[in-house]
């Protein structure tokens, strides 16, 4: 398997607050790839430390093989939109387009022309709506062919309808170009149809990672009668992620190991959005029990 993007301990810290902290994970080439978790949980900033926008504080991130930071020429073989699809709102569609021609070496005017639908050319960008500003910045970021796209909420001002076209659109240009896609959004619901691999972040770290089918058969939601759990061990269960008491049953969400045979549980499979949501409320379960720091007292200093 060979990694696209891969990061060991990487950590971003700006001023006393990490937004990014012991993150190590592993994307491989050719696959497409959900950036799940929470506002604030810091998938925008790790897409910034991966084109080099952000220097780290702690760790080491590597692209395509290169340090972002380091190497420029890494960001050839990467294209990025980030949130709001930022465009020169005084420029046409044909000027964006130009502009884009200029200042990527091995600009494709096919793929880049392909995936503007029935956008003008002479019509200006500040007129355009958010979805078509959308179409437009994934048109230009297809256009460079790149190995790997970073997208950072790119449904984030859409309706469900400019959406799903968004949607489409970008499965089939990742087709046209067979580039390895990673994309950002608190709304699991966004990309749980395309992506196969999953990335789950929480207060700055890698909570859940992997390959989604393999996630998924890893997991099972165990429900029986309502009884004292404790320390007893269910044959097949590894782990428990989260516990849920209704009345007089007990659901489990497991992380198994083996078959469950045991009659007392029933056991179900669970899809991809419960699953992830399950593992953000047991980060603010554990983040609730865990002992608050008092406030550090900033040194007093005159302004006479």
């Amino acid at each position: 398997m060979t990694a696209v993007l891969e990061t060991q301990a990487l950590g971003k810290r700006f001023r006393r607050t990490w937004a990014v902290r012991d993150c190590t994970l592993t994307i491989p080439e050719g696959a497409v790839v959900g950036l799940a978790g929470p506002n604030g949980a810091g998938k925008s900033t790790l897409l910034a430390l991966a084109v080099g926008l952000l220097r780290p504080t702690a760790g080491e991130i590597a692209v395509l093989g290169r340090d972002p930071w380091r190497d420029g020429a890494t960001l050839t073989d990467v294209g990025y939109v980030p949130q709001d699809a930022p465009l020169y709102r005084s420029f046409t569609v044909g000027d964006t387009l130009e502009l884009a021609r200029r200042t990527n070496a091995r600009w494709d005017e096919t793929v880049g022309g392909a995936f503007l639908g029935g956008l003008r050319r002479e019509t200006r960008v500040g007129s355009l709506t958010a979805g078509e500003r959308s179409r437009l910045a994934l048109a230009v970021a297809l256009g460079k062919r790149p190995a790997l796209l970073l997208l950072d909420e790119p449904f984030a001002r859409l309706d469900p309808l400019a959406g799903r076209e968004f949607l489409q659109l970008l499965m089939d240009g990742v087709a046209e170009i067979e580039a390895t896609v990673v994309i950002a959004s608190h709304v699991v619901a966004d990309i749980e149809r395309v992506c196969d691999h999953i990335v789950l972040m929480s207060d700055g770290g890698v909570r859940l990672h992997g390959n989604v089918e393999e996630l998924l058969a890893q997991h099972r939601l165990v429900t029986g009668a309502r009884r004292p759990f404790g320390d007893r061990r269910i044959h097949g269960v590894e782990d428990v992620v989260r516990e849920r008491i209704s009345g007089r049953q007990l659901t489990l969400l497991a992380r198994v190991d083996g078959a469950i045979a045991d009659p007392a549980w029933s056991v179900e499979p669970i899809g991809l959005e419960d699953l992830l949501l399950a593992y953000m409320e047991a980060d603010d379960r554990e983040q609730a029990r865990l002992p608050q720091s008092p406030p550090e007292e900033a040194p007093l200093r005159w302004h006479g």
